[in-house]
């Protein structure tokens, strides 16, 4: 069910609607019946069929040559920036990156005034306004959302631009231009153009912008410049005080699932994070007439009620929250739905592009708020024609929910390296390395990684694009070791460990996080055997390319964190401490050790221990390192598939994504 929360002119009565999900009626009721909208009638379509479906370029009223495959549209002439090197650029970028510690109040207030003057600036503020803009704030699945939505109007016809963050490998995969990372030259173009006009009107009072604020800012300067009819943007952190939130007139906002994290910053209860959250929501200014310098405040009011309000959409929030985020709506007025998760059945058989159960409220709210964008912009009875049904989506849209894909969010990859003709869609043949690669860091996100990871492995039919298949499944009961056995012709019983790779911030609390992904895991008859403790390869204090040199030197290396997480595993595993036995043989002069291959292999029962103490896990100086014994291991031991669950940072998740060259 759906509900719907419409706020009318009087700011104390408050209309609560209920809906049901499976019978999506799209229509401009939706909203209050004295609210007019904008029509604005983006370009009209010119049908161009190609192997991925029914799509739609739009035609501009200058020569555009568009290639397919690339972000690139050029009018002709070669572009104008300094030719500085990419890694050039990526120095620049680093030099943003502030020392302010994680929870302190930034060196320079007001944030959005001055992101104001940076637009000025630049002269992006007029081009911004023109901007048809999806905003969408959160705690989990804020970027799963906005890259729902770009699928959903990319199938629509309509040229889309993506800001979302972090990245995984390289900071262009930030910017999206039709459903492609930015590529270098036009990155390069508009970096260099930001960059020179900022720097030259830098003051003491007005300094460079700090990292995200100027990714931010970057955003805005590729969209207006690559011209795109939606822009969707991914909230930073918070709402109220992002840097996104300099977007004076979105067409549309959302508000995904909410939990707690950075509470240092936004507040300890879920009512202050929704606080923050609910900050994008937006009253659109009236425009004063040309005559008058000011409006009387009776004036003011009155004329509030002929401009259009912005809508705004969540999905189910907990009753802290959901209170302040409808009080919010109702102060400003603001159209107001609650969305269910989306039926299953709304797919017509097809299954949604990103794996996990939570993903199908954040597919509700992209289609919501994509329904929503080509209503406001007077382009919804294009799209819909003649084949929207009560009880289903739009083809379109069904297309673009089921063509998703969001790098290091529930993401399989088989390890190719170990087999020359290996592709990255699995078979039960291809491969006895695999990575299950999942972005989680908070404790909710925790455990929809635990469900999702404990169906993939057990072959449940989740929705995903990348997928392993194991049937009829039987496990022995200790130490994660699972025989899976398979009545397909020409296959045989394969063995399998399961495997933890992990690391988090030092920010996070381990004490939370891991006891929730093995009781998740366990919940669905799912042990791990072992747990790898690996600090991974990014540096916090430096922007890097995918082409950067992979670190090699561990000289220096400090590893106390990555004790510290196993200290917590193995007393989950053990129940006790095991704090000096840990370290007792880990010297600096030992840091190339690795654990001997055997190690994952063992059944710690039957061997001789040492200490009275069966370690189920390892620390490892370096990524790197790692991805090489893993496959070192699977080299020796054909016969058994070792099954990684990667996972608790987003940072290490690239960081193994680009050791695999993905």
């Amino acid at each position: 069910m759906r509900m719907i929360a419409n706020f009318s002119m009087y700011p104390n009565t408050v209309m609560i609607g209920v809906s049901h999900s499976n019978r999506s009626h799209f229509k401009s009721t939706q909203f209050p019946a004295y609210t007019t909208f904008d029509n604005v009638i983006l370009p009209a379509y010119t049908n161009i069929n190609n192997v991925i479906g029914r799509r739609f370029v739009h035609k501009t009223s200058s020569e555009v040559l568009l290639e397919r495959g690339s972000n690139v549209v050029s009018n002709g002439q070669l572009p104008n920036f300094p030719s500085s090197s990419y890694e050039a650029a990526m120095e620049k970028l680093s030099s943003l990156i502030t020392r302010q510690r994680r929870g302190e109040k930034p060196p320079l207030p007001n944030k959005l005034g001055r992101m104001s003057m940076y637009l000025k600036i630049l002269g992006l503020e007029e081009d911004m306004n023109r901007l048809k803009i999806i905003h969408v704030a959160g705690t989990k699945g804020k970027g799963s959302t906005c890259i729902f939505c770009e699928a959903i109007l990319r199938e629509c016809g309509f040229r889309t631009g993506v800001f979302t963050s972090p990245h995984l490998i390289d900071v262009r995969e930030r910017f999206r231009i039709d459903g492609i990372d930015i590529s270098e030259d036009k990155f390069l173009e508009c970096f260099w153009d930001c960059w020179n006009q900022l720097e030259e009107k830098a003051t003491e009072q007005l300094p460079m912008p700090p990292l995200f604020q100027f990714l931010t800012i970057l955003s805005f300067k590729i969209f207006t410049s690559e011209q795109v009819d939606a822009a969707i943007i991914e909230v930073g952190l918070g709402g109220t005080e992002d840097s996104t939130n300099a977007i004076k007139e979105p067409t549309v906002c959302g508000i995904t699932s909410l939990g707690m994290d950075h509470t240092e910053i936004l507040g300890d209860t879920l009512g202050q994070i929704a606080s923050h959250k609910a900050g994008i929501f937006k009253l659109k200014a009236p425009s004063p007439p040309p005559s008058f310098s000011f409006l009387s405040s009776e004036d003011l009011m009155s004329s509030m009620f002929l401009k259009p309000k912005v809508p705004a959409f969540t999905v189910p929030q907990p009753p802290e929250a959901m209170d302040v985020i409808i009080e919010r709506a109702k102060e400003l007025m603001v159209p107001l739905e609650v969305t269910e998760p989306l039926d299953c059945k709304q797919m017509k058989g097809l299954t949604l592009g990103l794996s996990g159960d939570h993903q199908f409220y954040n597919a509700a709210l992209a289609v919501s708020l994509s329904r929503c964008w080509l209503q406001r912009t007077g382009n919804w009875e294009k799209v819909c024609q003649n084949d929207f049904q009560d009880s289903n989506l739009p083809d379109d849209f069904i297309r673009g929910l089921s063509s998703t894909h969001f790098s290091g969010r529930a993401q399989i990859v088989c390890d190719s390296s170990l087999y020359s003709d290996c592709s990255e869609i699995m078979s039960e043949n291809c491969g006895e390395l695999i990575f299950y690669l999942d972005g989680a860091h908070s404790p909710e996100s925790i455990d929809a990684c635990a469900k999702w990871f404990s169906n993939a492995v057990k072959g449940y039919k989740n929705p995903s694009h990348l997928s392993i298949s194991v049937e009829n499944t039987e496990e022995s009961s200790e130490n994660g070791h699972f025989l899976h056995e398979s009545k397909a012709l020409g296959q045989f019983e394969n063995s399998s460990r399961l495997i933890l790779l992990f690391n988090c911030l030092d920010v996070r609390n381990p004490n939370i996080l891991l006891p929730r992904l093995v009781n998740g895991c366990s919940s669905s008859g799912i042990h791990f055997s072992r747990a790898l403790f690996v600090p991974s390869m990014s540096k916090y204090t430096k922007v890097t390319s995918g082409a950067s040199v992979i670190p090699s030197d561990l000289s220096g290396i400090e590893l106390s964190w990555q004790f510290n997480l196993q200290r917590i595993w193995e007393k989950i595993v053990h129940g006790k401490e095991m704090t000096t036995l840990l370290e007792k043989d880990f010297k600096a002069e030992s840091k190339l050790m690795l654990p001997p291959n055997e190690f994952l292999y063992d059944n710690p029962s039957k061997g001789c221990p040492s200490h009275n103490y069966f370690p189920s896990s390892a620390v490892i100086p370096s990524l790197p390192l790692t991805i090489k014994w893993l496959r070192d291991c699977v080299r020796e031991h054909p016969s058994t598939r070792l099954q990684v669950l990667v996972t608790g940072s987003l940072h290490l998740v690239g960081d193994v994504l680009k050791l695999l060259k993905r």
